[in-house]
């Protein structure tokens, strides 16, 4: 979408901070000996709390109200009576509706003491993150962004994920436009506009650079490498990117 109104801005903020508050608590919640529904089922009664309503169960029918992914899941995964362990590489993703706006935010973050390797992925998705952002402005190409994205990567030792893509958001959970890569793809050089809201989400990679889709239909892993993600809403600025998922 693009937010005009001041009704734009003050309802997408509200949902962006609604989301950000239960993403951070689900974070603080991830310790080892705890189950990924009992995170998920404290989500759920953070969303009741704020009015909102969860956008993967709502929009989707998704088997929970976040998605929660380990190690080699990658996006989507389904929050169940896995236990979370030490040194685990855990993906928590929120998003959620009020009012008929829509926000989304994830970010991956090793349990306690893990290897050196998770940790590194995590820092690299957040450089790529911040990377990337200086590149959303209005008039810029869409494509720069995913350039920039890439060369973050790669200048670590590291590569993309590039069958998972962010994607525009405001009014709906997915909308126009469809993908914001986390590559440069020259073809996709439509221009950013002012008050265009975007979920921007880096998918950094050890060594795979697709994943595949586990049998239970929604999962998203890979065969052999780690990916780290981190996602904000954002919405586009001529001074500068508003994040309003912080």
């Amino acid at each position: 979408m693009i937010a005009k109104t001041e009704e734009d801005f003050k309802c997408l903020k509200e949902i962006g901070a609604i989301v950000a508050a239960i993403r951070n608590e689900l974070v603080k919640r991830t310790v080892p000996g705890i189950t990924t529904i009992e995170l998920d089922d404290l989500a759920g009664e953070l969303f009741e709390k704020a009015g909102a309503i969860s956008a993967p169960k709502g929009e989707y029918d998704f088997p929970g109200y976040t998605c929660i992914s380990v190690n080699d899941e990658v996006a989507h995964g389904i929050p169940g009576k896995r236990v979370i362990q030490e040194g685990d590489l855990v993906n928590i993703d929120v998003s959620g509706s009020k009012n008929g706006y829509f926000a989304d935010t994830g970010i991956s973050f090793v349990v306690g003491e893990g290897e050196e390797i998770l940790t590194k992925v995590c820092e690299v998705a957040k450089k790529a993150f911040e990377a990337g952002l200086k590149k959303a402005k209005p008039g810029s190409k869409k494509s720069g962004i995913g350039k920039v994205v890439y060369q973050t990567a790669r200048e670590h030792g590291l590569t993309v994920i590039k069958n998972l893509t962010g994607h525009g958001i405001g009014r709906r959970i997915h909308e126009a436009p469809d993908h914001i890569y986390n590559y440069n793809d020259t073809w996709d050089d439509e221009l950013l506009k002012e008050g265009m809201v975007i979920a921007f989400e880096p998918f950094i990679s050890t060594l795979e650079e697709e994943v595949f889709q586990k049998d239970d239909g929604w999962t998203f892993a890979t065969e052999k490498s780690y990916v780290a993600q981190l996602e904000h809403t954002i919405i586009l600025s001529k001074n500068g990117p508003i994040i309003i998922t912080l």
